[in-house]
């Protein structure tokens, strides 16, 4: 037999043992698993007794009981309530409102000074006063005549007054045939007609060459005089005030012809220096040559320089026309004179005066003005005061000085292209680098980013791409004007607004350009009458007015002067729109809220909405 060595029997036991520990652990996982899975099925076991072994490899219990663990809430905190949106009400205004101008109210207006024709200036309600309610249009209203048939015609229903066909009925302003008022383009001073008075001015100065695109008209009547400019690409503001004669500017404006209620009183006009081309009165009864000169002093401040101003009517040709007139001799060549030393203290220069017709030109820069303030003492200089800041700004006795020439045969501000070129070279205010932040390349990227812009709006908006659909546009926060630029092949205007609110005054930047606007704060109402508008435009406005003003009282005026079946695009943070929207709802217009341009994932969104059609009821319906 043989023998096994003590080494060989060490090995054998240490087998053993290992065999031994793979059953236990085999083992001990089976019932682990088993009884895993009988107590994973809702119920955990807890050991409730002590092993009285202590066995090494024992894994499980040999005596025990379970308790089910439940989960549930035993205590209940009511739901938080959801936030109530707050409810929006705008029912119609009275039918009385329905030409409602809340900042040139008849009413209001006779709580102010008379002196000087103050109480013709913008005098806007308190808080409380402001109408919460929709302006309704007339009942019968309907949609204007397309351009250019409306530079002829408009639907009486639309402003339905007969005062001017009756005052000025041998002057050929407007007549009532039916059911249209018609516009045979007369005025006190060309019964001839504004085209035939236009080729008048024309054979004075030059109306053709393209450096004559913006002026201003002063008592523009039912703006005939501007409505026949457009056809020689010469775009002018014209403004009336509110007054005995209703509704000329609202007549202008049904005509398809920029207009704005206004008044030159005791503010200075709401416009920056060195905006016009050319400024015109005729039979504008504006006492020029009174206060010191301070009205011309005025037109001087908003002419560019080498800019016309146009005089036609009193006191020109009085020899010829003082007894139809009214007035004596001695009393007209009095008023002529007055006019005459004004306007050669203001250092201008008279063209001519044929006939019914007299031009003066402002000089291009202020070099030999300068030198003879010592000929004439009065005015002087302006030192302090912006020349450009116009809102509620008192006029001036002194004379606004141009900007610095290094010779005497240099333009001031620097030379103006002729139209079309000036509208996209780069405007002066830029170049010279008076507007800080703005280059060249800047206008150059913001002009590229409007064209593009007005092309996706177009295809969003047939009816922004559809020729003739809208007329009168409104750019309620126009920074450079290129929206108005991205249109100027349709057949629109724009007028368009910088709001005293903004970072930068850029008004000048669009007048360089040969575009037209204002200034305005959006808090208050716009001085123009209720449906102005065809179409709205609005940048970051909501944006730019947060905390300053509500939302919908910036909506209601909207509104007030948004056509029936006019649109809107607003362009916003998406949180702003969607408050926007709320309230356009509340308003009964219809709109959507689409995806910038550039991607969905930008927070700018842009809103298009449309106001929808309605009147007042019948005089004799409830």
């Amino acid at each position: 037999m043989a023998i096994l060595s003590p080494s060989y029997l060490t090995f054998k036991a240490k087998k053993l043992n290992l065999y031994k520990i793979t059953i236990n652990i085999i083992l001990c996982t089976v019932f682990y698993l088993a009884g895993f899975y009988q107590n994973s099925r809702g119920t955990i076991s807890i050991n409730t007794t002590s092993s009285s072994s202590s066995t090494a490899f024992r894994c499980a219990p040999t005596n025990h009981s379970t308790t089910t663990l439940d989960f549930a809430a035993r205590h209940f905190a009511q739901d938080p309530k959801p936030p109530v949106a707050r409810e929006h009400h705008f029912p119609p205004c009275d039918p009385k409102y329905s030409e409602y101008t809340p900042c040139e109210d008849v009413k209001r207006s006779l709580r102010f000074d008379r002196d000087r024709l103050v109480y013709r200036e913008r005098h806007c309600p308190e808080s409380h006063e402001i109408l919460k309610c929709r302006v309704p249009p007339p009942y019968g209203y309907k949609v204007p005549f397309s351009w250019p048939e409306s530079r002829e015609l408009a639907w009486y229903a639309n402003v339905p007054h007969k005062d001017l066909t009756v005052e000025k009925k041998n002057q050929n302003w407007v007549r009532v045939e039916g059911e249209r008022l018609r516009f045979p383009g007369g005025g006190t001073m060309f019964p001839r007609g504004a085209d035939a008075y236009i080729d008048d001015i024309g054979k004075l100065i030059n109306l053709k060459d393209g450096s004559i695109r913006t002026a201003i008209d002063t008592g523009c009547g039912v703006a005939s005089w501007g409505a026949y400019l457009l056809s020689r690409n010469i775009l002018t503001v014209s403004f009336a005030p509110r007054d005995t004669h209703v509704s000329q500017v609202q007549f202008a404006l049904e005509r398809g012809v920029p207009a704005l209620i206004g008044i030159i009183a005791s503010i200075r006009l709401p416009y920056p220096s060195r905006s016009f081309d050319m400024a015109h009165c005729s039979r504008c009864l504006v006492p020029w040559g009174q206060y010191d000169g301070q009205y011309l002093i005025e037109i001087d401040r908003i002419l560019r320089p080498g800019g016309y101003w146009i005089l036609s009517g009193p006191p020109i040709n009085w020899e010829t026309h003082w007894k139809g007139w009214n007035r004596t001799r001695k009393d007209l060549r009095a008023e002529q004179s007055q006019i005459e030393r004004v306007a050669k203290s203001l250092c201008w220069r008279k063209l001519v005066q044929r006939n019914d017709i007299a031009i003066w030109q402002k000089p291009t820069n202020h070099v030999h003005c300068k030198v003879n303030r010592k000929v004439f003492k009065r005015p002087l200089f302006c030192k302090s005061q912006n020349p450009d800041m116009a809102w509620y700004t008192k006029m001036e006795t002194c004379l606004t000085p141009l900007p610095e020439v290094a010779s005497i045969r240099d333009i001031a501000g620097g030379q103006l292209g002729k139209w079309p070129e000036r509208l996209n070279a780069i405007p002066p205010r830029i170049s010279s680098g008076s507007l800080e932040g703005l280059t060249a390349n800047s206008f150059v990227e913001n002009s590229e980013l409007w064209k593009k812009r007005v092309a996706y709006y177009k295809k969003i908006d047939y009816q922004l791409a559809k020729t003739g659909r809208y007329r009168n546009l409104l750019d309620m926060n126009a920074h450079l004007g290129g929206f108005a630029a991205a249109l100027v092949d349709d057949p629109v205007w724009v007028m368009n607004v910088v709001p005293v609110q903004a970072k930068m005054n850029t008004l000048g930047v669009i007048f360089q350009r040969g575009l037209i606007g204002t200034y305005q704060n959006w808090c208050e109402a716009m001085s123009t009458y209720p449906r102005t508008y065809d179409f709205i435009h609005a940048d970051s406005l909501f944006s730019l007015y947060e905390n300053r003003c509500g939302v919908e009282d910036i909506l209601l005026e909207m509104d007030r002067i948004l056509r029936p079946e006019g649109s809107v695009i607003i362009r916003d943070d998406v949180d702003i729109l969607l408050n926007v929207k709320a309230i356009m709802d509340a308003m009964q217009w219809d709109g959507r809220i689409t995806d910038h341009e550039s991607s969905p994932h930008e927070r700018e969104k842009i809103l298009f909405a449309n106001k929808k059609y309605w009147t007042a009821p019948r005089p004799d319906q409830d």
